[in-house]
């Protein structure tokens, strides 16, 4: 179980306010949880677990973890990670990965293999019997998805923290939503998880890569950027956006 430090605090907080602000959570949720290894989806599902011991409401956890199919997977030893922390995980193995870095499809690799990787969690989500599935989507990841959109698709729209699917039947949820990555980061070093490298071949030169690397130059320039970008997203006035 987590330790309850100061970074401990600070995410915990941050999480209840996304759960609460949200109604993410209800008694009966059977919730899967998208597991890729990083400290996100590793934090997220150390959270959630934590807060089942000492919450009014009653839930389960299963995590799905989808293997895109590269040479140099570590599924083997986040199933071990997983039996040791007595997690739930079903691991799914497939060729995504692959199938969307193959010749045909050099143009947006990210797109399709994410795409497929989604619809698969769905799948495997209600094969489990889970109404809801949680993503360990952050509040830097919600910033950047906004940049990538209006920079690579013309439209001003992000992740939103929670989205019902496929006529109310199924729920996205992103606890984290509210959380900073630099707390996640301070947060998983603290609670030692081990380190799954990404074996995508394109991770480090994606879309997101850049403008991640955009947005920390604006971040250094004034602290207060970030926030009020944030904020932004739910203080927006369309009288002064174009018609379209």
């Amino acid at each position: 179980m987590p330790k309850y430090t100061d970074t401990y605090k600070s995410l915990n907080r941050a999480v209840g306010k996304a759960l609460h602000k949200y109604s993410m959570i209800s008694d009966g949720d059977r919730i899967a949880v998208g597991l890729s290894g990083g400290k996100d989806s590793l934090t997220l599902l150390a959270v959630l677990t934590e807060r089942k011991t000492r919450v009014p409401v009653d839930y389960e956890l299963a995590a799905i973890h989808i293997d895109p199919g590269f040479p140099g997977s570590f599924k083997e030893p986040l199933e071990a990670y997983c039996t040791k922390r007595g997690y739930q995980l079903k691991v799914e193995e497939t060729d995504y990965g692959t199938l969307a870095h193959s010749p045909e499809n050099r143009e947006n690799p990210c797109f399709l293999c994410s795409r497929l990787r989604r619809k698969r969690l769905f799948e495997l989500a209600d094969q489990l019997n889970c109404n809801k599935l949680a993503l360990g989507h952050n509040k830097d990841d919600i910033i950047e998805t906004l940049f990538i959109n209006m920079c690579y698709s013309g439209e001003i729209s992000t992740m939103v923290p929670a989205q019902s699917m496929f006529q109310g039947r199924f729920t996205v949820i992103r606890p984290l939503a509210y959380a900073d990555e630099d707390t996640i980061r301070r947060f998983a070093s603290e609670s030692k998880f081990p380190e799954f490298i990404n074996p995508c071949p394109t991770s480090q030169t994606s879309k997101r890569k850049e403008i991640k690397t955009m947005l920390h130059q604006l971040y250094c320039s004034n602290r207060k950027i970030k926030g009020n970008i944030f904020r932004a997203l739910s203080h927006y006035k369309p009288e002064y956006l174009l018609k379209p």
